[in-house]
């Protein structure tokens, strides 16, 4: 999705654009070095970089590479490309744009893998293996040193899904404009989407959610909310935090599992109701 709000584009495509991540100067392996004491803390288990190089060697670099620049000898051939963890920018996080996330957000994402790309699931690692990767992860961006994580946005409680909430959300999908990039039926086939491109110049494709393909950075409703308002940093998915009011987001997530492949309440009451997609042409309402 990208804001898309009348004649505020620009200036909030340029927004979108602002979060740090530029580049960074040629590091060393001194560089490196100076953060091997790198640390993570997830629950009651404290993760050591030293002690999670082993594995990201064995199980990462061939990816995203020995140097985390996610140049690794598959990287070639990979689409999406693999994370440049130098840059110290996830998709992936539950603190608002633009900032690091929880070392808990970084061990849940390797835990999980990310649907629709060679990321696999990690599950088979111990508490104490993640922990550790985390660390070693975070000793490859300088980032980690001068700033902290942000504060997780807090998520109110899921209201009941009913036919108004749908149709609510159905105008929001349509005033924040997500059909530019998802098309008016999800499938990913908005008038923008061929032009995508994340923030290192690569194509990149927006959400298809008519595939049955799960959201990379979790499938639950919840983690859809949560995606609306951190927003994918390196991607041209912003943060809506100051866009939606928390029962819009709620509104425009039962819509989305109404376009979704997956059975669900909400796509039975939309099929109850006849819910038609929206008219572009009028911004709102049905086709």
């Amino acid at each position: 999705m990208r804001i898309a709000l009348g004649n505020s584009l620009p200036l909030l495509a340029i927004v979108v654009m602002a979060f740090p991540f530029a580049s960074v100067a040629q590091q060393t392996n001194a560089d490196f070095n100076a953060r091997i004491r790198m640390e993570s803390h997830i629950g009651t288990v404290t993760g050591h970089a030293k002690a999670g190089q082993s594995d990201y060697r064995r199980y990462c670099a061939g990816c995203h590479g020995d140097r985390g620049d996610g140049m690794g000898e598959n990287a070639p051939w990979l689409d999406p490309k693999p994370r440049d963890f130098q840059l110290g920018i996830f998709k992936c996080r539950s603190t608002p744009t633009g900032t690091l996330p929880t070392d808990q957000d970084m061990s849940e994402t390797i835990a999980r893998g990310l649907d629709r790309s060679n990321m696999p699931r990690w599950n088979t690692f111990t508490g104490q293996q993640k922990a550790d990767l985390v660390a070693w992860i975070k000793h490859f961006s300088p980032r980690w040193v001068s700033e902290k994580p942000g504060t997780p946005i807090q998520i109110p409680p899921e209201p009941a899904i009913t036919a108004d909430r749908i149709k609510d959300g159905r105008e929001v999908f349509a005033r924040v404009q997500c059909w530019k990039c998802h098309g008016v039926t999800g499938e990913a086939n908005g008038p923008s989407a061929a032009t995508l491109q994340d923030d290192l110049g690569r194509p990149i494709a927006p959400f298809n959610f008519a595939d049955g393909s799960s959201p990379k950075c979790g499938s639950s409703d919840q983690d859809v909310y949560r995606i609306f308002m951190t927003g994918l940093d390196g991607t041209p998915m912003p943060s809506f935090a100051d866009n939606l009011k928390p029962d819009e987001a709620w509104d425009l997530v039962f819509y989305l599992r109404a376009l979704m492949s997956e059975p669900s309440k909400a796509k039975a009451i939309a099929r109850q109701l006849g819910l038609k997609s929206i008219d572009t042409n009028a911004g709102v309402g049905p086709q």
